[in-house]
Parts: structure tokens; C-alpha cells; sequence
């Protein structure tokens, strides 16, 4: 149920497409998973890239870029907003967050910063108002702000940026794309929503909670009350409301299942296929991983990422992606995409305790490899020569 809910399964409409991807394919991906984690580390692509590729396989990147953007006769099917942190999310989600948006206004560092620098504040809306999308180095640039010292990851925000972003959280800018260097930029919401969402007035903040319990529930197809509050970052104490609302309207079951001390729910779109054809390399950021402690639950997989642990204390590597193969988490693999030797690198594998032998895992987990290199646009695999886990004999023999 959850590797179908997430669109995993590689069975009838969710096998991958045997000619070309297109908008058409990612829009059913959007419209099942509801947003993209958005990540700066790009080692292997992009965070917001990778699970479309896990569900669709190799596809043309700029379809999400290209959804991102939108024209004036196709309006945009993504938009950045703070939902499962930054995310991309269809406009509509977007337009349910607008609850939090107002919070954001109010309290917090949006409130301070328009406190701190209230004509800065201003004046930067007007700049935006008047020259459209605009990164945060063309603003600070423009006001002759300097960079301050780099305080919390390395954070060093001019107070342009910080303008910026605290009008980015309270939805009186938004983002209309990002550049070729990842930088965002800002203009005024109403110019980057679509037309059919521009004056709509707010959604009364428990339906819109409410709303986005359902659209998480729906993604996960099974789940807790946590799991559910996890994916658009809300509180246990909604989440559990809007949980029995749902019960309510017919929308949630309460169900048991077996080890899970919590209560669960079965949503009504949930569906239990025979068979799962999975087979996927799973981003650190992909919406099935998101929750741990479901991921523990349901496939035994006890995983941490590892670009925040000091190198010494890795214990699986520094990007690791677990492997989905059939109803299992498989295994795991650290990889590298060295795109000046047009080399995917594979830097760790490991097989899971539980699942096939090791010869079949590392033959899928090869085939994933290969699909992942021509997506990427790398000509070789390659094992490095200091590379660790269980499973890299198995694949170094298979490759």
C-alpha cells in the first residue's frame, strides 16, 4: 500500500513510460506525491529531481523546470513554498498554505526582519514591483548591501536576502524560477500564481489543515497521525484534528497492524495490488523515506543521511540512497555523479539484512545504476577503488 500510494509500484498506470516522458507522466507524479523536497547538494542532481525519476525513470529534467515556470496559456503546475521545508507543490497546495503564511507575518523571523528594517522592507517591494523576478545578489547589489559574516551553515544574508526570503515566507513574494546557479528569484505572488488562483480568498486555516492531512494521507496510502503531520510539517495537535474530521467524512479508517504501537489509518484511496514491480534508488529526500520511523516500521530499514555527520562517523557513506526492490528496502549505495570523467561513481553498497541473496540484489540494484547514468548523462559506472559494504563484491562482479 505505501509503495503504491507513492507511485512506486511499476504496475499498470504506474509502470515507467516505454517511449518518452512527458508533462503528462509528471503530472500524475505530482498529482500522487504532492510536492519535490527542494535540496542545494547535488552530488548525484538536484534533491527535487530524483524522485521523479525514481517513479518515471530517465526523463528530461527541464519538464520540471518547465512546470515551474509555467506560460501565460499553460500556468505553472509547481511552485516553491515552505511546505515539507522548501518544496515545490502545485499552486493549489500552495494557496492552502496560506494560513501559515499569515502565522509567518506575524511572529517569528519574517515579523522581526520587517521590524528591524521596516524601509528596507518596503523599498524592496518596490523594487520587485517595478523590475520583476529578482535574485538576491542583483537586490543587495542594487541597495549596496554587504554579505554579513557567516553565522549557522554558513549562512551570510545580506539584509536584502533577508527581505527577500521573509516576504518569500509570508506569501507576499514568490518564486518565479530558478537560476542556472540555483539562485531563486523573487516576484510579486500575484504575478507568479495562475490567473484562477490570483484574489482567492484565504481557506479558513482547519479546512486547509485539513485538506493537506488528506492530500499527506493519500500519499501514504497507510499511516500514523505523525506520518501525516510530517509531510507538510504541521503540528501533532492539528494533524490529530484534522485526522478525526476525515474519520468523519469517511475520508480515514482506523485499521491495526501488527508491531505498529500507534494508531494507523487506511485512506479510502488506498489500494493493495497483487503484485509490486518496484525497483528504485531512492533520494535521501524522496517522500516514502521521509518519516524514519515509518521507514524502521515498515521495511526494518534504520537509516540516517549523511551529509550532516562528520566523514569519520559515516557509517553508509555521504549521499545514500536506499534501494527499493519489491515489497523490501533491499539495500543501500552511496553514490557520486563525477561529471568532469563522466563517471557515476559508487562509493558504498550494502545489502539489507532481510531480502533476496545478494547476486539478485546487486543485479537489480545494476540495472537502476545504468538507468541512473543515462539519465544523468554519464558513460561509465565505476566502482571506486576504496569503496565499502557487503554488496560491492556482488556488483563489481555484475557491472
Amino acid at each position: 500500500m505505501a509503495i503504491h500510494a507513492q507511485g512506486l509500484a511499476r504496475t499498470g498506470r504506474q509502470a515507467r513510460p516505454s517511449g518518452a516522458v512527458t508533462m503528462a507522466h509528471l503530472q500524475r507524479t505530482i498529482d500522487r506525491v504532492g510536492l519535490f523536497q527542494i535540496d542545494s547538494v547535488n552530488v548525484i542532481a538536484r534533491a527535487h529531481l530524483l524522485p521523479a525519476f525514481s517513479r518515471l525513470g530517465p526523463y528530461d529534467a527541464g519538464l520540471i523546470d518547465r512546470a515551474s515556470r509555467g506560460t501565460p496559456s499553460r500556468p505553472r503546475r509547481l511552485m516553491e513554498s515552505w511546505a515539507h521545508v522548501a518544496a515545490y507543490v502545485p499552486p493549489e497546495t500552495f494557496h492552502l498554505l496560506r494560513y501559515r503564511m499569515r502565522r509567518f507575518a506575524e511572529r517569528g523571523f519574517a515579523a522581526e526582519v520587517r521590524t528591524k528594517h521596516p524601509e528596507v522592507y518596503a523599498h524592496v517591494l518596490d523594487v520587485v514591483a517595478e523590475q520583476g523576478p529578482i535574485t538576491a545578489g542583483q537586490m543587495h547589489e542594487l541597495l549596496g548591501h554587504e554579505r554579513g559574516p557567516k553565522e549557522h551553515w554558513g549562512w551570510n544574508w545580506s539584509v536584502a536576502k533577508q527581505v527577500l526570503e521573509a516576504c518569500f515566507f509570508t506569501g507576499e513574494l514568490a518564486v518565479a524560477h530558478r537560476t542556472s546557479q540555483f539562485e531563486r528569484a523573487y516576484d510579486l505572488t500575484e504575478r507568479v500564481l495562475p490567473p484562477a488562483l490570483v484574489g482567492l480568498a484565504e481557506v479558513e486555516e482547519r479546512e486547509a489543515v485539513t485538506t493537506l492531512v488528506d492530500a499527506a494521507a493519500r500519499a501514504h496510502g497507510i499511516g500514523t497521525i505523525g506520518c501525516f503531520a510530517d509531510y507538510f510539517r504541521m503540528s501533532v495537535a492539528q494533524a490529530t484534528a484534522a485526522v478525526q474530521l476525515l474519520v468523519e467524512r469517511g475520508r480515514l479508517e482506523p485499521v491495526e497492524v501488527s508491531g505498529w504501537s500507534r494508531p494507523v489509518y487506511l485512506h479510502a484511496e488506498a489500494s493493495l495490488p497483487r503484485v509490486t514491480h518496484a525497483r528504485a534508488l531512492l533520494a535521501p529526500f524522496d517522500p516514502l523515506v521521509f518519516e524514519r520511523r515509518r521507514l524502521l516500521e515498515l521495511f526494518g530499514m534504520h537509516y540516517r543521511i549523511g551529509i550532516y555527520t562528520p566523514a569519520a562517523q559515516r557509517t553508509d557513506g555521504y549521499y545514500v540512497l536506499p534501494f527499493l526492490l519489491g515489497d523490501q528496502v533491499a539495500g543501500r549505495t552511496d553514490l557520486k555523479a563525477d561529471r568532469a570523467r563522466g563517471t557515476l561513481v559508487v562509493r558504498t553498497a550494502f545489502k539489507e539484512a532481510e531480502g533476496p541473496a545478494a547476486p539478485v540484489v546487486a543485479s537489480e540494484m545494476a540495472e537502476e545504476l545504468r538507468a541512473s547514468a543515462q539519465w544523468l548523462g554519464l558513460s561509465r559506472i565505476e566502482i571506486a577503488d576504496d569503496a565499502r559494504g557487503d554488496l560491492v563484491g556482488a556488483l563489481r562482479h555484475v557491472l
